[in-house]
This record gives structure tokens, sequence and C-alpha cells, in this order.
């Protein structure tokens, strides 16, 4: 028997699931007499329903967005704008690295520019006093072809120091770290005085966007090749497109208000563990969900026509599970039945009775095969549902 957690949620297809009968003496005996051995035990009557059920998976929680904030540049942390926890907006600032040597590096850079700009300045003068003096053939052209070179060469450097310049105004916008998506900042290890750069192992910190929230979950071989017979389409995507919205459950048990939708599947099974990961995403706009939260996705499936029995009318004799139908003359036999799934409480029976059995509902303990319980029907329903 496949041993699988399901949740029920119990829908009438007729006007009574389960009729519920007290046990009397036989019916037409006479009131005045009562066997000794017919005891008085509560009788169903089994009946087929429709009835929505769910597989439960363990899944962690993750934000749509988890992204490491780290140094671009290395110096001393100097400032941090922020608390571990604190919702922050894009572009807000984060921390801030001591500044001092890149602004010295810009500035060398900007007079180096600037001496570069001067040497091309004169190098063009030269070329324009040279060129009529060639034409006039005062000079040699080589002298011309001389300035020509050297001019081309200044440009080149001014063109390099205008690089540099860029670089070091970059490098000095890196030691302002702003927040670069909407979300809430994680732990700080690193406070201020600390000397961080690219070589770094930590990050700064971690903001997690958190609108929308991914729930990670993982099917074993054989729930994968469920899924893809449950559900209608040709290929693994139309399948996804097929299910419907699936559920959360907390840790402490509770249901989480929005449902979801799975929306990724992984393109293999991972060898060590034997099972495929998928991904559900829940609306979050509240921040209810943290990442790092940990929960069930609950995925519902819907059963027609089955059988359900509560757990109490049955017994079990070596790791098989049996019912007391109750036959002709109110006598009692014992059923093995086949468990498709079971919920809190009620099994869903694949096999071993079928709609319209009389079963005995409690007190099993003391019955034996053909025992007579003499019952007289009373029709009235079961509300316990």
């Amino acid at each position: 028997m496949k041993n699988i957690k399901l949740s029920v949620s119990i829908f009438f297809v007729a006007a009574v699931l389960l009729t519920f009968y007290r046990c009397s003496p036989t019916s037409g005996a006479d009131p005045g007499y009562a066997p000794m051995q017919a005891q008085s035990l509560p009788v169903i009557t089994v009946a087929e329903t429709t009835a929505a059920t769910y597989k439960e998976f363990s899944a962690s929680l993750e934000g749509s967005q988890e992204i490491e904030i780290r140094p671009q540049v290395e110096g001393y942390l100097d400032k941090i704008y922020v608390d571990e926890g604190a919702y922050v907006k894009k572009g807000q600032s984060l921390f801030h690295i001591n500044d001092r040597p890149f602004v010295e590096q810009l500035n060398y850079a900007e007079a180096s520019l600037a001496v570069a700009k001067a040497n091309l300045v004169n190098a063009e003068i030269n070329v324009n006093k040279l060129t009529p003096l060639v034409q006039n053939n005062i000079v040699s052209d080589v002298r011309l072809q001389a300035a020509r070179a050297a001019y081309d060469a200044t440009a080149a450097s001014v063109a390099q120091g205008e690089s540099m310049v860029q670089s070091a105004r970059i490098n000095l916008g890196y030691t302002l770290i702003k927040a670069p998506v909407d979300g809430y900042i994680g732990r700080l290890p690193h406070k201020r005085g600390s000397l961080v750069g690219l070589s770094t192992p930590e990050a700064l910190t971690v903001i997690s966007e958190i609108k929308e929230v991914y729930a990670y979950f993982s099917l074993s071989e054989n729930d994968f090749l469920q899924f893809k017979e449950e559900f209608e389409g040709h290929t693994i995507e139309e399948k996804i497109k097929k299910m419907p919205p699936v559920e959360l459950v907390l840790p402490d048990g509770s249901l989480y208000p929005q449902k979801g939708k799975v929306q990724l599947v992984a393109g293999q099974f991972d060898n060590s563990t034997g099972t495929i990961s998928f991904r559900a995403v829940f609306p979050n706009a509240e921040s209810l969900l943290r990442s790092g939260n940990t929960g069930k996705v609950r995925i519902p499936k819907s059963r027609n026509n089955t059988i359900l029995i509560p757990q109490e009318a049955t017994f079990e004799i070596q790791d098989k599970i049996f019912v007391f139908a109750v036959g002709d003359s109110n006598k009692v036999a014992s059923k093995p039945i086949i468990v498709a799934g079971k919920t809190t409480g009620y099994y869903f029976v694949e096999s071993g009775v079928h709609s319209g059995d009389k079963i005995v509902y409690a007190g099993t303990g003391n019955l034996q095969n053909g025992m007579a319980i003499g019952c007289s029907w009373d029709l009235s329903p079961r509300n316990e549902l």
C-alpha cells in the first residue's frame, strides 16, 4: 500500500454520503426478546462521492530576486546607512567606502588629461607652421610628416587621458553603494572600518525582493510519472499550464491566504537525490513570506466517484486493512480493502467494498466472522462529515 499524505475537502454528490444506522434486535422479533449474542453496533452504508485531495511536498522559499551586494573597489568601509532587516528602495544609499584615494586618482587623471590637451595644441601649431613651408619647398617634407606623427601621438594621449578620467570617476562612484532593487536587507557581516574589496569572501549584504516569492520543491521519479499522467498536454510546459493553483502550508500548519502557480520545472533529475525540482510562485504584497522560510506546497487533485471510509471502521491484520461487512440476516464478515490514499480520519478505498455496502462503523474489536448483530435500520443521516 502506497503511503501518501493527503488532505481532503469533501463534497456530497448525493443527499447522504454515509447513512448511519443504530443496531437493535432483529426486525420482526418479539420486542420482549433480545438474543444475548446480538450486539448493538452502529452501521454505515458507503457511497461514492467527489473529493478534492492534495499531495504535499516540502518546500523552501526564496525571494524572486536574491541579490548579493559586493564592493567594486577596495577600501575601508566608513559609513553604513541601513540596518539589518530594513526595507530599502531602488537607488537608496547602503554603504560608503572611504573615497579619498579615489578622489586623488581622479585629480591625477584630470591633470594628466590637461597636460595631454596642451601638448595636442602645441603639436597642432607645429603642423600648421610646417605645412606652408613644405608647400613652398623651404623645408623637407620629412619634418612635416614627423610633426603630424607627433600630433597623432598627442591626440592618442588625450584619448587615453579622457579614458583614465572616466575610469577614475567610475571608481569614485563605486565608493557609494546603492540598492539595485526594492527589497529587504539581510545580515551585515562587515562593520565600519572593515577593509572590503573584490576579493572579500562575504558579500556586504543580500537584498531580497519579495513582492513575489518562489517555493522550490522536488518530486520523486514516481511522483513525476504520476504528474505526467494526471495533467493533459504533449510537453511538460503544456502540462504545467494545465495544473490548478497550488497552496502553501506554513510551518505552523496554517494555510497561506494567497494561492500560487507552478511556473518552472528543472530540465533533469538530480542524480544524487533522484528527484526533479519544481518552482511555484506566490504573490506576497503584504510581505508575510520571507526568504529562508520553509513550508509545504499542496498540489490539488480531484477524485471522482471515490469511496470514503472512516478509519474508525477499519482494523489491521498483518499490514492489511479490513472492514466488517454486514450481509444477510445481519451477519458480519471481514473484508480486506485496498487503500488509494488517506486523510485525517478517512481512507480512500480503491477496491474491496462498493457503493451500497453496509459496514460496521465502530466496536469491531469483539466481532467474529459469521456473528449476527441483529439490526433494524434507522435512516437518519450522519452530520459528522
